[in-house]
């Protein structure tokens, strides 16, 4: 089954995938950073209990105890977005319900009691907030949350305070990288309320140019509204980085295009290959078919997922067995040789 980061969707050349968190906590349980171990393996179980039945148009979900699964097994999740680093450390009892191909899942017991995710190729939020939103519909018939008349959801961090709405565009922004403009564009986009990230959220740091920009509160303002404002944004920062493109590639084409076909060089033929310098040739793979600089013979093909394919937790789990870093990164090698577009 298509995973999220196997779907291409609108300005996908700039926007990779759409995601929105809702944040939710039971009333009768205290925030998770005061919750007794006790009270953690109860959330959990209270959780997975009421929520057995999950299904969506694809079937029914996958429910995991966290706690059960090796560290390996949740860092490959992490790797895929599925997971945040928080819940992949959290020595507490945490769980996770997730859909067939990944765009629908419910952390339990993270920062708050639930954190429902939906995720969508491309730049479609308002389909990763519909996904979201029926299942927060379904666990609010199910389970009391803490709800304030006044304040709205009740959440461990008071920025989430409110809707308990956290929308986020992961972006693909090498010109602008490039630029040296992006310190300019996270000052710009702060005064809006929108902050600009690492691919994997608060606390990481910009992994080959791919980047997470999202709201930074949600109290005082509706659930559409946080929608609409951080499309507008988006919108202008995709036309900021397309304009850069165009600057870069009228003034430096024949250096870039040569470039670009150098790192199709090396992935084609390298006998082995670090998951960094495997990432850094990939995203000038991506700038180049972004760019039209390269066509593939296949238009299905998608740098991204092989991102995700390559990343060395997601290797160990195809493999099925551990690997040293050496044997590690000849797979790797040999599997982007596989999986490369012919040109």
């Amino acid at each position: 089954m298509e995973k999220w980061f196997e779907e291409k969707g609108n300005f996908s050349d700039v926007v990779i995938s759409s995601r929105v968190r809702l944040a939710r906590n039971l009333r009768e349980y205290p925030f998770s950073t005061r919750m007794s171990a006790e009270g953690a393996a109860s959330l959990v179980n209270e959780v997975m209990g009421q929520l057995s039945g999950l299904t969506d148009s694809d079937g029914v979900f996958y429910f995991c105890n966290l706690s059960k699964l090796s560290k390996a097994e949740r860092i490959a999740m992490m790797e895929r977005h599925v997971l945040s680093p928080q819940i992949v450390n959290k020595k507490q009892e945490t769980g996770l319900i997730v859909s067939k191909n990944e765009s629908l899942s419910i952390m339990v017991n993270e920062e708050d009691h639930l954190r429902i995710q939906g995720m969508a190729g491309g730049m479609h939020i308002e389909k990763a907030f519909q996904l979201a939103n029926e299942i927060d519909d379904i666990a609010s018939s199910k389970m009391e949350f803490a709800f304030d008349e006044k304040y709205g959801y009740l959440t461990t961090c008071p920025t989430n305070v409110g809707t308990g709405l956290r929308a986020s565009y992961m972006v693909f922004l090498p010109a602008l990288s490039a630029a040296g403009k992006l310190k300019l564009l996270s000052e710009e986009l702060n005064k809006y309320g929108i902050t600009l990230r690492g691919m994997y959220g608060e606390g990481s740091e910009g992994t080959v140019n791919i980047y997470q920009i999202s709201n930074q509160k949600t109290l005082g303002n509706k659930e559409q509204e946080i929608i609409d404002n951080l499309n507008n944004i988006v919108l202008q920062v995709i036309r900021q980085e397309r304009k850069r493109r165009e600057y870069v590639l009228m003034n430096n084409y024949d250096i870039i295009e040569d470039q670009i076909y150098r790192s199709y060089g090396v992935l084609k033929y390298a006998r082995q290959i670090n998951t960094k310098d495997a990432m850094t040739l990939l995203s000038q793979i991506k700038f180049g078919f972004d760019t039209g600089i390269l066509k593939s013979q296949n238009k299905e093909d998608n740098i991204f997922r092989l991102m995700m394919e390559i990343q060395p937790y997601n290797l160990l789990q195809r493999e099925g067995k551990m690997l040293g870093n050496i044997q590690r990164d000849k797979i790797r090698a040999e599997y982007i040789r596989t999986m490369l577009p012919i040109l």
